[in-house]
């Protein structure tokens, strides 16, 4: 593969950090500790696992609602994010964002956004200001099929030709939109070959192989460097609902367990220990770490103090001089 043993596992930790992360949230979120709903990406590690361990410190991204992945993969901390997720103090948005909207701009995210393909706009923005400031960076904007058709996609992806801009689109396809299957809302099975229709570059590969969605992501960066927008699809499944507040009843069980087949974690492990790259102890081990960091978090997070109410308004009017 020609990727060092580092990075491998870097890739490996990090999909096994944000399953342990998103079934530890899930737990608390039934004992009634986490506000508001909770969408998970289980399934769907490798998409922003792979893409966001290509991408440098000045990289931005754009997170979708689904994005921890992104968000660990962008090299958030977990602590933090755990605290966000439990509406504490000590969060990413000193427990204002949730589940929906975690941010940092120290890590290069330009936050999670709850509205379907909200972010696309807001990352051509992004992407203008580092071509306007010849900052050697790009910007990453996540989103899912459904977002693809909403006009701010199309209207993004237009702009972001015509000027060139450094931005990567990335579009996790995970063939719903929301309950609708993806047959029934456009009118063709590859995602990317809309990027023709603006003139730039698409590519569409199996998001749930996360050494290649890493190479793909490398290849792109440089790409997007040198010629302006491309658009990757990836193509990849969530195992969990819509959000927890999804009863599942568009899908039959026999489909998720044939994905379930193809889950991107386990047949990474398979896979380094068929190649050599690892033995079955070493990601035991890169497994047992990725507990221990959330169990931490978790620790963190409850500890943390809740916001002081005096505090409610901060960060929503800008301050008088």
């Amino acid at each position: 593969m020609g990727i060092p043993k580092e990075k491998l596992e870097e890739l490996y930790l990090k999909m096994a950090q944000t399953r342990r992360f998103e079934e530890t949230a899930a737990r608390l979120f039934t004992e009634g500790k986490v506000h508001g709903t909770a969408h998970f990406c289980i399934g769907e590690e490798a998409t922003g696992v792979g893409v966001c361990s290509a991408l440098a410190a000045e990289d931005l991204i754009a997170q979708t609602h689904r994005g921890h992945n992104q968000a660990i993969g962008k090299g958030m901390k977990i602590d933090r994010m755990m605290a966000e997720f439990l509406g504490k103090e000590s969060g990413y948005c000193h427990g204002r964002g949730g589940c929906m909207h975690i941010a940092d701009y120290g890590s290069g995210s330009l936050g999670a956004n709850g509205i379907v393909g909200g972010g696309i706009p807001i990352a051509v923005g992004a992407a203008f200001a580092l071509h306007y400031r010849k900052v050697d960076a790009i910007t990453v904007c996540f989103f899912g099929d459904g977002a693809a058709n909403e006009g701010a996609f199309h209207e993004a992806l237009n702009l972001a030709s015509v000027w060139k801009l450094p931005i990567l689109f990335v579009c996790v396809n995970n063939y719903y939109a929301m309950s609708t299957p993806l047959g029934e809302h456009m009118n063709i099975e590859d995602i990317s070959l809309r990027a023709g229709s603006y003139g730039i570059r698409g590519q569409s590969m199996d998001g749930n192989d996360v050494v290649s969605v890493y190479e793909a992501a490398l290849e792109a960066k440089d790409y997007v460097k040198k010629n302006g927008p491309m658009l990757l699809v990836l193509n990849t499944y969530r195992i969990a609902g819509h959000s927890k507040s999804d009863p599942q009843n568009y899908r039959t069980k026999e489909e998720v367990e044939s994905w379930k087949g193809r889950d991107p974690i386990q047949n990474t492990r398979s896979r380094f220990i068929a190649e050599g790259s690892f033995t079955a102890a070493e990601l035991d081990a890169l497994d047992a770490r990725a507990a221990g960091d959330v169990a931490r978090a978790v620790e963190y997070a409850e500890a943390s103090p809740e916001p002081d109410v005096s505090e409610a308004l901060r960060d929503i009017f800008a301050e008088t001089k």
